[in-house]
């Protein structure tokens, strides 16, 4: 399964490598295994660590494995996090996401893996977007944009993984991770049950808040500066319009850039929106172009330094949206 980045063979080879003459390191934050009262958790990213959290409570101690500000996709492991991988009691990972982790998974944790992407299918990269997402793109013209393809894209064997932009499933995500600190930790297991079931109560009141906010609009197409928001988009009945596909690190082409633009003018976009970790120039272009302004439309791979928490930013994004789209 292909999800949104291209095989980094390097660092995957790296990976391997320090898996097998460092998986006794210690981070810096203390080896994993070091609090016997706690589950010691492993997670992949931001939106895990959030579930992770939540869910285990007090009684687990959670790593992720991603500094806060930094971009999830290019993950490259240092002996220590291939030590904290190697010695958590549970690591929480989406496979296909992070091919760094894939393999040191692989090499020192398979047993005590849980993959989310199994809870539920992963829609394809196109689902829930705009019908011309990526025509014209970089995809289409690798040498216009000196980066290679991203396999299994033109046979549509591409997945999204930002599954979390849908509380439903994030929701459902936090259910399944219950049952597995249940199997890791059986004496707290009504704990984790639990909490899993307060904290869906929280998503569900989310999603409620997003149906209700983007039912009635003046626009339902959103102009993206990559198409990470397929989810949000099928859930909430909008449309996503790409300046690129599921790579931000890709150039669009210049091609792309001028379709985007058409696109935006034919349905009077008011607001291009870009990222917290990734650089705005192309969004701040297309809407220089256009006559409309920039926002940040945040897809939650990782937190900014003090960026609040899933809830808070994702209502964050309920705001901006009704705003660019004209909500009433």
């Amino acid at each position: 399964m292909n999800i949104r980045t291209a095989p980094r063979t390097l660092a995957v080879a790296t990976t391997a490598l320090l898996a097998l003459g460092g998986v006794t390191a210690c981070s810096d934050d203390g080896p994993a295994g070091a609090d016997p009262q706690r589950v010691d958790v492993v997670a992949a990213f931001y939106p895990l660590q959030f579930l992770a959290e939540r869910i285990g409570g007090d009684a687990v101690r959670v790593s992720n494995l991603v500094k806060p500000g930094a971009e999830p996709h290019d993950l490259e492991l240092n002996p220590g996090q291939v030590g904290q991988v190697a010695e958590a009691e549970l690591v929480v990972l989406l496979k296909g996401f992070q091919p760094a982790l894939d393999e040191a998974v692989e090499q020192n944790a398979k047993d005590r893996a849980f993959d989310v992407s199994t809870v539920q299918p992963l829609m394809d990269a196109a689902a829930g977007g705009h019908d011309h997402d990526h025509e014209g793109e970089e995809h289409a013209h690798p040498e216009e944009s000196g980066k290679a393809e991203e396999p299994g894209h033109e046979e549509g064997g591409t997945k999204d993984p930002h599954l979390w932009l849908d509380p439903t499933r994030l929701a459902t995500v936090g259910d399944k991770l219950a049952e597995r600190l249940g199997q890791a930790d059986p004496d707290r297991a009504a704990d984790y049950t639990a909490r899993a079931g307060a904290l869906r109560a929280e998503l569900e009141k989310l999603d409620a808040e997003f149906t209700a906010g983007l039912k009635t609009c003046q626009r339902r197409e959103i102009v993206v500066s990559h198409t990470a928001f397929g989810y949000l988009t099928e859930r909430y009945k909008l449309e996503q319009i790409g300046i690129t596909g599921l790579s931000p690190e890709n150039e669009p082409a210049p091609q792309r850039l001028a379709e985007v633009a058409q696109e935006a003018r034919e349905h009077k976009a008011t607001t291009i929106f870009f990222e917290t970790l990734v650089s705005p120039k192309v969004a701040q272009t297309i809407a220089a172009e256009v006559g409309a302004k920039t926002a940040v439309l945040d897809p939650l791979e990782g937190l900014s330094t003090g960026g609040g928490d899933y809830l808070s930013v994702m209502r964050t994004n309920l705001a901006t949206l009704r705003t660019a789209l004209s909500c009433s």
